[in-house]
């Protein structure tokens, strides 16, 4: 099996956060959304992961390395395909043509699940989908009498369907897939001026490819900081709390209100934090009470009173305010 992961976007949403590192490295529950992302579809698959492919901006070379130690992990190796022109999902996963051979999942980087990923791997293809309440952000998906996909729309207009695709899909034959998206790049097929997937399913199925629907419990949006937040506090519930704190963390006179994450030679004295708060690796809370936040690696704050708020890597923050965004390497104090 393969996973191919489309991530070329900056994630202009989530600026200052996304000034150095690529939306899907931010870490949500103490792991970044890809490595969350992708070992939830490894585990539920019985064979092994051959390979992760990432499609990939100008991210540089610490980022690289990160995305190869994370398919390492998984005993995987990583492949990284660049994409110089944002012309599309379809263009995206295009880039990856060497590897869509045979069995591929694609998943897209930007979201987080609660869900039960087994799936039949004889079946043609799976696309996962949830019910939503406004279908015109979302491609959405018919079923026939037999409960195979029978029309695929890209935010429609008007009303279509309620199941909306949520970004991960199954090919048995991943060449399919690829001659599928070569011919309607290389006849200029487009929808809102874009080379989109569901053209190239459309297309497949026309050809006698059928799909089945995984269905997903939980649904997490990581497109702007409000959302961040809310899968960091999500994930945090569904976890255990006795994992979620490091053996190398010191705790001083403070309080820890689960469920918390508090990452290896975290440092937090005389404070109050929780509940869903992340304290990343080697990051160091004093004197300070944060709720429902997300503090990042080698950070420092002091003396504040924070609740909704993100700090990045390399940061430092002494004073007081009640919602912070703080991006890396940055340095702010109030007296």
């Amino acid at each position: 099996m393969k996973i191919i992961i489309p991530m070329a976007g900056r994630g202009t949403r989530l600026r200052p956060h996304t000034l150095t590192v690529p939306k899907p490295l931010i870490p949500v529950a103490g792991k970044p959304i890809i490595q969350r992302l992708v070992e939830d579809l490894a585990s539920s698959y019985d064979g092994p992961i051959e390979e992760i492919a990432y499609i990939v901006g100008d991210f540089g070379a610490d980022v690289e390395r990160e995305l190869v130690s994370i398919a390492e992990k998984l005993g995987a190796r990583a492949r990284l395909y660049p994409q110089d022109k944002a012309l599309g999902v379809g263009h995206a996963i295009a880039c990856a043509a060497d590897s869509l051979e045979g069995k591929c999942i694609v998943a897209f980087a930007d979201t987080l699940f609660k869900a039960d990923f087994h799936f039949d791997d004889q079946e043609d293809g799976v696309i996962w989908t949830q019910k939503v309440a406004d279908s015109s952000s979302f491609g959405v998906i018919k079923l026939d009498a037999e409960g195979y996909i029978s029309e695929m729309v890209e935010k429609p207009t008007e009303f279509v369907s309620d199941l909306a695709i949520v970004g991960i899909y199954y090919f048995k034959e991943g060449e399919k897939l690829r001659d599928a998206l070569r011919y309607i790049i290389a006849n200029d097929i487009k929808e809102k001026n874009e080379f989109q997937l569901t053209t190239a399913l459309e297309r497949l199925k026309n050809q006698g490819t059928k799909f089945r629907t995984g269905e997903i419990e939980e649904w997490l949006d990581c497109g702007t900081k409000e959302n961040i937040l809310h899968s960091n506090a999500r994930m945090l519930e569904f976890s255990q709390a006795d994992h979620l704190l490091s053996k190398t963390a010191v705790i001083e006179n403070s309080v820890i209100v689960h469920p918390c994450f508090i990452g290896e030679n975290a440092v937090i004295r005389h404070s109050v934090v929780g509940p869903h708060v992340s304290v990343g690796h080697h990051s160091t809370v004093e004197g300070t009470v944060i709720s429902n936040s997300i503090v990042q690696n080698h950070a420092h704050i002091k003396n504040a009173v924070l609740d909704s708020s993100m700090v990045g890597n390399s940061s430092r923050y002494e004073g007081s305010k009640y919602s912070l965004d703080l991006g890396d390497f940055s340095n702010f104090s109030k007296r």
